[in-house]
């Protein structure tokens, strides 16, 4: 009975490797990325390639893990909800508004050790940041915010 499962197990890791994530990368507009839009020091682009991009952008490179299944659907699924909620490679077709608010969660997830996820770094081994790159990423991403004086004042309409 326990050879028959065994069986019945390794058939289904089998079949199931059958079953493949979507990795082709979309094109890369370099005018909407926001690397080429804020052009950023050395450091801090080494910082956000190493730390944001393969999750957060069209320019993941997909450790040999990612032909495994079901460790395959988990990265698959990961990076899919990493681009849905911010994503690098399209930073230029966001509106001010919202990508001010991207600026402002990435600080905060950055400050509080959330991103990047230890999930992530525990396999990408320079993806670690110390306290001083988070101090240094948090800095750059409030400083490229559009302060309060960039902000058109919108004067209430005359009245008759």
């Amino acid at each position: 009975m326990k050879k028959k499962i065994l069986i019945a197990l390794l058939v289904v890791l089998f079949l199931i490797q059958f079953i493949r994530i979507d990795r082709s990368h979309p094109k890369i507009q370099k005018d909407k990325d926001f690397i080429a839009i804020t052009e950023p020091e050395e450091k801090i682009e080494k910082l956000l390639r190493s730390a944001c991009y393969d999750c957060h952008s069209y320019e993941t490179e997909y450790p040999w893990y990612a032909n495994i299944a079901p460790v395959s659907w988990f990265l698959g699924n990961h990076i899919e909800e990493g681009r849905e909620h911010l994503n690098f490679s399209i930073w230029g077709d966001y509106e001010p508004a919202r990508a001010d608010h991207k600026l402002e969660e990435s600080a905060e997830e950055v400050e509080e050790g959330e991103m990047p996820l230890n999930s992530y770094t525990w396999t990408h081994g320079d993806a670690k940041l110390s306290e001083a790159d988070k101090e240094l990423l948090e800095e750059f991403f409030k400083s490229k915010m559009r302060s309060a004086e960039d902000v058109p004042e919108i004067l209430p309409l005359p009245r008759d």
